[in-house]
């Protein structure tokens, strides 16, 4: 694999308005993404995993620019997608896409799955309209669906097929990179093989790199290259899969890992269980964001926030354990 960096993101924050009061004054802000930094590889698959709430799909759309982030920086290819013009972000828009986590809204249920699909080679005005059929029948094809399938609706398809509409509108016009916001999570546990092996089928066919966004441990370790652990707006941990299941070093990622099922009933693992509720985005604790429910907790934890810092063997993580000497 190339080691050339696709995308790379540096001190990224979405913070999200509170409003209150008779004049609906700022109050607050709900920190979703909080200073994130990291870099996905051309041609690999980053998985990206945490609790539900902890910023995953906001930090997947803030790059994609669906949702437009309040500072820091993304760029793809070398261009900053956060300065670029309308017309600039479009055309940048044909080599980014998204699959969507629920295949039941993301379709629109009045168009034909044909019309879904060729939507996206309509907008972008690629093709003729007897090539932008033909597209379509190809797209149909690459995901596993029959042709006639172009003149139904989405109704008329389970979870699973339409899931694969999705992967085919994503694929329409041969994008370089698309995030993938838990496309499996809400399928039966017998199609999401079927899906799973379908989008590796395609990243190794298309040259794809993906981020992976998912809060099943087992999807991850099975799709992924890397993997990359989010706590409340912050990523903690990041490791090549191998490493990171291996060998996991922070507190976090070490409870997370302990609630994995393992299919054995006689097979015992120390479960970790973390005490506490997750702390409120809105106000987070001061310090590292995990002190609150850390069983390995110092004084420094409570009073500054960690660096993410290389470990050995490109394995980074946020955590005072492994920086202890650099702490006054």
């Amino acid at each position: 694999m190339s080691m050339q960096n696709l995308v790379e993101i540096r001190n990224l924050k979405k913070y999200f308005p509170i409003t209150g009061g008779l004049m609906r004054h700022t109050i607050g802000s709900v920190k979703a993404v909080d200073n994130v930094s990291f870099d996905i590889i051309k041609g690999e698959t980053l998985g990206l995993v945490g609790e539900s709430g902890c910023g995953k799909s906001t930090l997947g759309r803030c790059i994609l620019r669906l949702i437009e982030p309040t500072s820091g920086s993304v760029s793809f290819e070398g261009n900053d997608l956060l300065s670029l013009s309308n017309k600039e972000l479009r055309e940048e828009r044909k080599k980014m896409q998204i699959i969507f986590q629920d295949p039941y809204a993301s379709l629109n249920p009045r168009m034909t799955i044909g019309s879904i699909i060729s939507e996206p080679l309509q907008i972008h005005k690629v093709g003729t309209n007897e090539e932008i059929k033909n597209r379509t029948k190809e797209l149909l094809s690459i995901v596993g669906l029959q042709e006639s399938a172009a003149e139904r609706y989405p109704h008329e398809f389970s979870g699973g097929q339409r899931q694969r509409v999705g992967i085919a509108r994503a694929l329409a016009l041969n994008p370089e990179f698309v995030v993938c916001d838990e496309p499996v999570s809400a399928l039966d546990v017998s199609v999401r093989s079927q899906v799973l092996n379908l989008m590796n089928e395609l990243k190794k066919n298309f040259g794809l790199t993906f981020l992976f966004i998912s809060h099943d441990l087992s999807v991850v370790k099975h799709i992924s290259d890397r993997v990359a652990v989010m706590y409340l707006g912050q990523i903690v941990e990041i490791a090549s899969k191998e490493e990171l299941y291996v060998n996991p070093l922070h507190p976090y990622t070490k409870a997370l890992l302990s609630a994995i099922p393992i299919p054995d009933p006689t097979a015992v693992r120390d479960r970790i269980i973390l005490k506490g509720d997750v702390p409120s985005p809105a106000n987070p604790p001061k310090g590292c964001h995990f002190c609150t429910r850390c069983p390995c907790v110092m004084d420094a934890c409570k009073q500054k926030q960690p660096e993410i810092r290389n470990d050995g063997n490109d394995h980074y993580v946020a955590c005072f354990q492994y920086q202890s000497t650099e702490v006054k």
